[in-house]
């Protein structure tokens, strides 16, 4: 008589697969996370009895299972890990790079997965690195999780679990690295002052012949008494409405983006003094034709300067700095270009 199949995620004895203990940390991604790893992963029908790979081996990339089982045996005493639809395994030699298999996998029943090589999880941490910094956490945790339960059971740590928390230790800098991809300000859907730095980067790449770095800084005159009296909702809407200007007025080749609170910045690639000029102009008159419900009349002050490419980001800001303060000290609602 033919016995059920255990559900995904049940750890199972050496001698067979009679459902046990389910693991506490489950590996069933999102509906979203799926979605991404099955779009750029190589789909592949695996057979039951196949061998995906095997302990020992060394690789580089993980799998996702769209559909069947796989069974993952680590050996050394630990229980085997049965693991179904919508689930992952592989993953710590794709996040550490040419490190042996630590369990051998096979299908136990007919099995469609998806491989997701190195460059389609690099393309998918550029893409979606929302996503994929809740994905390596949660996947981090469940390591690290999985590695602590391991030396609570275990009576002698051998040389490869010393060798595996080393390179889990190693791998927590990978999340440093998908947090700055993370660089789109969340209200007004301009970049961040982290995307600002990372564009500052490969601003040698981007730079367009015959042209000169300038930078605007605008400000919300009165922000806090629109805040205050308004209320932040119509707070946040003056900020997105703002955001929208500048992103209209500047060309392709520029960066809008929020600095923070109710600062903005427009780094563009100008020939001449006047094109930064007509930039500035048109933020201000977008600006003050904004007619927003609940809320009086906005105004905002604009400062900028022609940057020397050689300089800095610090040394741009102050210079652009001076000619804000200039316009705010008079009243605000204007522009002003720091002379060269």
């Amino acid at each position: 008589m033919n016995q059920p199949m255990p559900s995904p995620g049940t750890s199972l004895p050496l001698s067979g697969l009679a459902p046990v203990k389910p693991i506490q940390l489950p590996r069933q991604l999102s509906e979203a996370e799926f979605g991404m790893f099955a779009q750029l992963g190589q789909r592949r029908v695996v057979r039951a009895g196949e061998i995906v790979f095997q302990r020992g081996e060394f690789g580089r990339s993980m799998f996702v299972i769209e559909s069947g089982r796989v069974q993952l045996e680590f050996g050394d005493g630990r229980p085997d890990k049965l693991i179904g639809a919508r689930e992952f395994f592989g993953e710590l030699t794709l996040f550490i790079g040419n490190h042996a298999r630590v369990a051998k996998a096979t299908v136990v029943i007919d099995a469609t997965l998806h491989l997701i090589e190195h460059e389609a999880f690099e393309t998918l941490l550029h893409a979606h690195p929302v996503v994929m910094a809740g994905f390596m956490r949660r996947s981090f945790a469940y390591l690290v999780s999985s590695e602590q339960q391991l030396i609570a059971n275990l009576k002698r740590r051998n040389e490869d679990l010393l060798v595996t928390l080393d390179s889990l230790r190693r791998t927590e800098a990978e999340l440093g690295t998908v947090q700055r991809l993370v660089q789109t300000d969340e209200l007004t859907g301009l970049c961040n002052r982290r995307g600002l730095y990372m564009f500052l980067e490969t601003l040698e790449r981007r730079r367009l012949p015959g042209t000169d770095m300038a930078l605007l800084l605008i400000d919300v005159d009165n922000f806090k008494q629109i805040n205050d009296t308004c209320g932040h909702l119509v707070g946040d809407q003056v900020l997105r409405a703002i955001a929208g200007t500048v992103q209209e007025a500047g060309a392709p080749c520029d960066l809008p983006c929020r600095l923070g609170g109710d600062e903005f910045a427009l780094i563009a690639q100008v020939r001449t003094r006047d094109d930064i000029a007509l930039r500035a102009r048109q933020i201000l008159n977008g600006v003050q034709a904004l007619h927003l419900p609940g809320c009086e009349q906005v105004r905002v002050s604009i400062g900028g300067a022609i940057c020397d490419a050689d300089n800095d980001w610090a040394h741009w800001y102050s210079h652009a700095d001076v000619a804000l303060y200039e316009v705010k000290a008079a009243g605000g609602d204007s522009w002003r270009l720091l002379t060269p």
